[in-house]
């Protein structure tokens, strides 16, 4: 798929075909996707767990409302001794690296016909506690893979979009 098409095409899938499980090569291209992202430094201080078991998802139901039958769930997480801080000390790269880390995924998804969406109604700490993660790392989303339902669309508002005059300035 041209990217131009990938990226208008994407929306956040809020209902799963429960009967189609995704293939174990596609899986490992998106996992892989991610993996190439670039991070600051090239620390790679990303983790991801694939929840896709009964029992894992049933802690993913316990941790957010919003898995939307998705038969699998990414934890996407950083390891927070393992970042870069930034100069000035006021901020690391942990939450932006993970962000870029789960944007390669979620396009690499729809790029072999999976459904995504990405979950940030959750208590990060509380999920961590769930799903006994290390001390040191930080969820920072979940994000749902799957086929879409027959009756999956997008959102009323999905193609709604201010004006580049909106949201880029030069200086």
């Amino acid at each position: 798929m041209e990217y131009k098409d990938l990226v208008q095409e994407r929306y956040s899938c809020k209902s799963y075909d429960p009967d189609k499980e995704i293939e174990e090569d596609k899986l490992r291209y998106i996992l892989n996707c991610g993996r190439l992202a670039p991070t600051a430094k090239n620390l790679q201080e990303q983790h991801i767990y694939v929840a896709r078991s009964k029992e894992a998802l049933q802690k993913v139901d316990q941790i957010t409302p919003c898995r939307y039958g998705a038969p699998v769930v990414l934890i996407i997480a950083f390891d927070s001794s393992s970042v870069f801080t930034y100069p000035g000390g006021k901020r690391d790269s942990g939450i932006e690296d993970a962000a870029i880390v789960a944007t390669h995924m979620m396009l690499a998804a729809k790029d072999c016909g999976i459904d995504s969406c990405m979950i940030n109604k959750l208590d990060p700490d509380e999920a961590a506690c769930i799903l006994s993660l290390p001390a040191n790392e930080k969820i920072l989303m979940l994000m749902d893979l799957g086929y879409a339902s027959a009756s999956a669309k997008p959102l009323p508002n999905h193609t709604s979009r201010k004006g580049l005059a909106d949201t880029v300035s030069c200086i």
